[in-house]
């Protein structure tokens, strides 16, 4: 079984969305018994409820359902217990480097894990902006999850 967290700012768009992409595409492949994902923010408001912007990618683009997500703080999580943690920039790694040194091995940028050059390693914010942005953020984040998957197909972890 690998446990997978995804980690961004606070949890209600990023890492929700690369929760629910990556949630799907497990149970469509079927490695339910193969992996364990679940998110949080560095700076999350345990609770608190996606955007409306990210509820309306997920639906409208790739017919999955985020209403149902909570934040979680990434303070209030089961972090030392997970096999990979993906954060979507690498001042969100940096961060989580530094608040758990003993899971340094275990901590990279999503976009780094999956291969992209050292000068593109940032998943950014879409928080504030219109949907379009926020389109353009899921599509990045689905495009690394369909990568991860066949790396870790590759490395035999799933």
């Amino acid at each position: 079984m690998v446990d997978i967290m995804f980690v961004c700012t606070g949890n209600i768009c990023r890492s929700a969305m690369a929760d629910c992409i990556l949630k799907d595409k497990i149970q469509k492949n079927g490695y339910l018994d193969r992996v364990r994902v679940c998110s949080s923010g560095v700076s999350a408001y345990t609770g608190d409820i996606p955007t409306d912007e990210a509820i309306s990618v997920m639906e409208d683009e790739y017919n999955l359902d985020l209403t149902t997500h909570r934040a979680t703080n990434i303070e209030d999580s089961n972090v030392t217990h997970m096999d990979l943690i993906l954060a979507m920039t690498v001042r969100h790694k940096f961060f989580l480097i530094s608040m758990y040194p003993q899971l340094k091995d275990k901590i990279f940028t999503l976009r780094e894990y999956v291969g992209a050059s050292e000068n593109d390693m940032n998943i950014d914010d879409p928080y504030g902006y219109g949907k379009n942005v926020y389109s353009d953020c899921a599509k990045q984040i689905n495009d690394c999850i369909d990568e991860l998957l066949v790396k870790l197909e590759k490395e035999g972890r799933i």
